[in-house]
């Protein structure tokens, strides 16, 4: 049996929710620390957003939370890309909800497109970490549009404060082509992209026909694209 997205293993734990932000006095603590630029990126927004969705997940269900949050475009991992909607459609609810949280942040200077990776945990032990892309639709409105993860055999570290990246403004020399708009919507295949409207946040997954992966991220830092995060999975052990 083809085992689940793997933050989709965790919530099955996918879409980025902040349990232990909307939890109460730690908040303070976890607030993202970052240098604003010139753009209009606002990592705290969508920090706000997750939580958001992680109480409408524990109010409506995890499974309501995810399909509700995701973009109509939104693709998972079964671990085959699939459409997210089209995979949550009538799906049963779990017993007990997953718990998961932010460490990081990565945010296009136009606030158009975030990235966050995190830990979850489930209700049986089972730990991991989870990386989810989001897209604004209007001001302040975010939707998740991939989301991947894996599990691990021991937690990740928690750091003491939630950590955000904002991309450098595009404007400066050799800029043109990271202005220019990519509107193709790449069907759920064994590859995808896509890219903040700005152009100064890009991100890439590659799925091999063993079902491994990779994900790449990339943001524009001292005037060039710089790859920021790369997920990496291994084939699933319990394939068909």
């Amino acid at each position: 049996m083809n085992r689940p997205p793997a933050r989709v293993l965790a919530a099955v734990a996918g879409g980025l929710a902040l349990f232990a932000l909307a939890a109460g006095p730690a908040d303070a603590r976890r607030r993202p620390e970052y240098a604003p630029g010139n753009g209009t990126a606002n990592p705290s927004a969508l920090v706000a957003a997750e939580i958001a969705f992680a109480r409408t997940a524990r109010e409506k269900g995890q499974w309501k939370a995810f399909d509700e949050f995701a973009d109509d475009e939104a693709v998972m991992f079964v671990p085959e890309p699939v459409r997210a909607k089209e995979w949550l459609s009538g799906r049963k609810e779990p017993a007990a909800p997953v718990q998961w949280q932010a460490h990081q942040v990565w945010m296009s200077c136009d606030g158009t497109m975030g990235v966050t990776k995190g830990a979850w945990q489930q209700p049986d032990g089972t730990v991991g970490y989870f990386t989810t892309i989001w897209q604004q639709r209007k001001k302040g409105d975010y939707r998740w549009v991939l989301d991947q993860g894996d599990a691990l055999a021991q937690p990740l570290k928690e750091p003491e404060m939630l950590s955000a990246s904002v991309a450098d403004c595009a404007g400066g020399p050799g800029d043109e082509l990271l202005v220019e708009r990519d509107r193709e919507k790449t069907a759920p295949g064994m590859d995808g992209r896509g890219r903040s409207k700005d152009g100064t946040l890009t991100w890439r997954y590659h799925v091999e026909a063993d079902h491994s992966r990779w994900l790449a991220v990339s943001m524009k830092k001292n005037g060039a694209m710089t790859e920021v995060l790369r997920s990496e999975v291994a084939a699933p052990k319990d394939r068909n």
